[in-house]
């Protein structure tokens, strides 16, 4: 019953979190939970759990992939390609490891979407407020 409390309070408080949220800080949040999946599937193959950890394995997989499926191709250019391969890259790994129930694939995903993860949280808060007023206006504009 207390768990359930607890979860129920977690959900919410994330659709509060996601509902006052720009695009970017929707971005790092999704970044920041297929991150916390990988923790805890790696957690599982070393404990020999295998359905949690074909659970937790399968979210961060979506999350990767809605992440590839949100690039703007028109924006970004060659970087939104090289972002497209390297989404594309960590799934199929993200497959290896639950099919070979290898944890140090899991770490090698988990590092390189940190990478990404960390040059997005790097981008200034100025830069943001101006690309987010640049769609808006664009949008109001077409």
């Amino acid at each position: 019953m207390y768990n359930a409390k607890v979860k129920n309070y977690q959900k919410e408080a994330l659709k509060t979190r996601v509902a006052g949220a720009d695009r970017y800080e929707i971005i790092q949040m999704l970044m920041a939970g297929a991150i916390d999946k990988m923790v805890f599937a790696k957690v599982a193959i070393e404990k020999k759990h295998f359905e949690a950890k074909s659970e937790h394995l399968s979210k961060s997989s979506a999350i990767l992939e809605a992440l590839r499926g949100c690039l703007d191709f028109e924006v970004g250019g060659e970087v939104t390609e090289n972002l497209y391969a390297l989404y594309s890259y960590m799934i199929d790994r993200l497959l290896d490891a639950n099919l070979k129930n290898d944890p140090e694939i899991v770490s090698e995903v988990m590092n390189l979407l940190k990478e990404i993860k960390s040059a997005w949280d790097a981008i200034p808060v100025s830069v943001r407020q101006e690309t987010l007023s640049q769609n808006h206006d664009s949008v109001n504009a077409g």
